[in-house]
């Protein structure tokens, strides 16, 4: 029988069904993460119950559940402030007790890189609300990966490490429930365990590290500046991609989970629209969206929970004078609920798709 604790620490190439959650503890082992912290709550508890499968004195990094979720981002940035690789984790809601650290997080110089994974929970499965924190993401200037599966969320996380390795900066890899908890077949890569050098690594000339008044402004232009090279790099890594059709006339863009659902909806369609699958959710890539608005008539934004997307697509159509009519949320239902393959059947039916 395999023990999941062996199968996280297998050196050699292998593929293997698992949840999104397990898939992104086996993403933090081989992308070298020091340190890793988090306060429970659902739809993230099995990421430390496949952290807790690997005993201790053979885990690549320290692990603990800190008193809440902002002591826990403070501890991940502490270690990542040391030169290390951290990872924060916690559920939507929980980035509400974080929020008075994770704000500045985007200000600071992190050397060793910080992730920090979000568990979002449209449907408010085990919620008590629907927060849609890309809201939060975009007041704070942190870029957002959104994986649709658990091969993604593999994926995505080795990618928003060296990310945040390579600008020094935070990144968050927005999970949502069906993706943390979806079962899929994940090709892992190889992982050449190395001695940990925990040599210290702070030093306050590379900061500063507190955001007082003086420093504010060159600060956020740091900040300003991390959010374009987050954009280029979606670009570089390939993250956005189109999937056509060949069709001018309509196009959908969409992101996350709903893809997935778009997907097994249009596999009996006799007219399928192009799709452009976004894989950042912020910053918008520019570039990506207006070539797929310039080339359809008319576009369909597919996302969950609230209208993040399309009011950004709708101004940068209108900043570039395009002609595209961008087709948004219809009705109150369409700000509600899981976009399962149901639900986005029917939000296509009301705008005849």
């Amino acid at each position: 029988m395999k023990k999941m604790g062996d199968m996280l620490l297998t050196r050699e190439p292998f593929e293997e069904i698992v949840i999104g959650n397990t898939a992104l503890v086996r993403a933090m082992v081989e992308a070298g993460t020091r340190v890793v912290t988090s306060y429970p709550g659902s739809p993230t508890p099995e990421i430390a119950t496949a952290i807790g499968s690997i005993a201790r004195d053979r885990r690549p990094f320290y692990f603990e559940f800190s008193t809440n979720e902002k002591v826990a981002t403070e501890v991940a940035y502490g270690a990542a402030l040391n030169g290390h690789l951290a990872t924060v984790f916690f559920k939507s809601v929980g980035l509400n007790v974080a929020a008075d650290t994770f704000v500045q997080l985007s200000l600071m110089k992190i050397i060793g890189g910080m992730v920090v994974v979000l568990g979002d929970d449209p449907g408010a499965n085990s919620s008590q609300n629907e927060q849609d924190n890309r809201h939060l993401a975009r007041l704070s200037y942190t870029p957002v990966f959104e994986p649709a599966s658990p091969d993604e969320v593999y994926t995505y996380y080795l990618a928003a490490a060296e990310l945040s390795r390579r600008r020094q900066m935070p990144v968050i890899l927005r999970l949502t429930t069906h993706v943390c908890h979806a079962k899929q077949k994940v090709a892992f890569g190889q992982w050449a365990p190395t001695e940990p050098d925990d040599t210290p690594r702070f030093d306050p000339a590379n900061g500063p590290y507190i955001p007082l008044t003086t420093q504010d402004f060159p600060m956020k232009q740091r900040a300003l500046e991390n959010l374009a090279a987050a954009e280029a790099f979606a670009d570089e890594k390939g993250l956005n991609r189109v999937i056509e059709h060949g069709n001018t006339r309509r196009g959908i863009i969409t992101v996350g989970l709903p893809f997935l659902s778009l997907m097994d909806v249009l596999q009996g369609a006799t007219e399928k629209p192009d799709v452009l699958k976004l894989g950042v959710a912020h910053p918008l890539p520019r570039k990506a969206v207006a070539d797929f608005l310039g080339a359809h008539d008319e576009v369909k934004v597919l996302e969950e929970l609230d209208d993040f997307l399309e009011q950004q697509l709708k101004a940068l159509a209108y900043d570039l004078g395009l002609k595209t009519r961008i087709i948004g949320k219809h009705d109150n239902e369409d700000w509600i609920g899981e976009y399962t393959p149901e639900k986005v059947a029917l939000v296509l039916s009301l705008i005849h798709i």
